[in-house]
C-alpha cells in the first residue's frame, strides 16, 4: 500500500510576507521614520549635519515623531505646513486648533506649540542680556516675532536705561481696549516704577496691515506729550503687520519733535 504523503503542517511564528493584508498596507503606514535609509531619517541627519541642513517638514517631523496609518510622519508634516500656508500659519494656531488636526491631538498639539513658544521667547531675548535699542528695527527685531503671530492686538512697552538698554518688556494692554489714558497711565506707571530714563512702545494690528490708524496717531501724542512732562523719552512707537512694520517716528506720525 502505498502511503499519501502527510499534508503540510501549518506555519507558525512570523506570518508570510505574502500576506495580501499585508501587502496592501498604505505606503506611507509602513515609512516611519525608524524604517527609514538611516541616511534618510530626520533625527540622523540632523546629528549628522546639524538642524539648518533639514527641510521644515524634517524639523517638524522630529516633533511629532510619528505619522498615522494613513500617512508617514514626513507626510503628515507636510500637509500641516500646507493647511496652515507655512510654518507662520502653524504658529497662530493655538492648542485647541492644532489638536483637532487629523492626525495630531494633544500631545503632538503640545509639543508643536511649545516649540514656537521657545522660538519667540528666544527671539525677545536677542543675543545679549540687555539688548540694545538704537533704532526701530531694534524694536521690531524684539517685539515682532511674537506680536505678528497674534489673533488680538497686544500693546508692549520696552523700559529703558539711560543707555537705552532694556530693563523690561511688559504687556500693556490686549484685545479691545482702544482707550488712550489707559495705555498712556499704563505706560508710565511701570517706567516710572522701573526708574526708566526712556521707553518704546509697539503694538501689531491682527489684520496684517501696519498702516497706523488716528487711534494709533492720538496715541502716540498723548505718549510724547506725558513723556515730556515726567523727563522720560518716548523713543518710537512702532506699528507690527505680518512681515511688515512701520515707525510712528519715521513716519512723522504723532511725534512733534523728530
Amino acid at each position: 500500500m502505498t502511503s499519501c504523503p502527510a499534508s503540510p503542517s501549518p506555519r507558525r511564528g512570523k506570518p508570510d510576507v505574502s500576506d495580501p493584508e499585508r501587502e496592501s498596507a498604505p505606503p506611507a503606514y509602513r515609512a516611519r521614520v525608524s524604517e527609514l535609509a538611516s541616511s534618510e531619517r530626520p533625527r540622523e541627519r540632523l546629528e549628522q549635519l546639524g538642524a539648518q541642513a533639514l527641510t521644515s517638514s524634517e524639523l517638524l517631523a522630529i516633533l511629532l515623531r510619528t505619522g498615522t496609518r494613513e500617512e508617514g510622519v514626513l507626510q503628515l508634516a507636510e500637509r500641516l505646513q500646507q493647511e496652515h500656508r507655512g510654518l507662520r500659519g502653524l504658529a497662530r494656531a493655538d492648542i485647541a486648533e492644532l489638536s483637532a488636526i487629523r492626525g495630531l491631538g494633544p500631545a503632538k498639539a503640545a509639543t508643536i506649540a511649545a516649540a514656537f513658544e521657545l522660538g519667540r521667547r528666544r527671539a525677545l531675548e536677542g543675543d545679549d542680556e540687555r539688548p540694545l535699542v538704537g533704532s526701530p528695527g531694534d524694536i521690531a527685531r524684539l517685539l515682532q516675532p511674537e506680536l505678528e503671530l497674534l489673533p488680538q492686538e497686544e500693546f508692549r512697552l520696552l523700559l529703558l536705561d539711560t543707555r537705552h538698554r532694556v530693563l523690561a518688556s511688559r504687556m500693556l494692554t490686549r484685545g479691545s481696549v482702544n482707550s488712550t489714558q489707559v495705555r498712556v497711565a499704563e505706560a508710565f506707571r511701570e517706567a516710572v516704577r522701573r526708574n526708566a530714563a526712556a521707553i518704546a512702545v509697539a503694538h501689531n494690528h491682527p489684520s496684517g496691515d501696519p498702516s497706523p490708524s488716528p487711534d494709533d496717531v492720538e496715541t502716540t501724542r498723548a505718549l510724547e506729550a506725558a513723556g515730556k512732562l515726567l523727563s522720560i523719552d518716548v523713543l518710537d512707537h512702532v506699528v507690527i503687520g505680518h512681515g511688515r512694520w512701520i515707525s510712528m517716528r519715521e513716519s512723522g506720525l504723532g511725534f512733534t519733535s523728530p
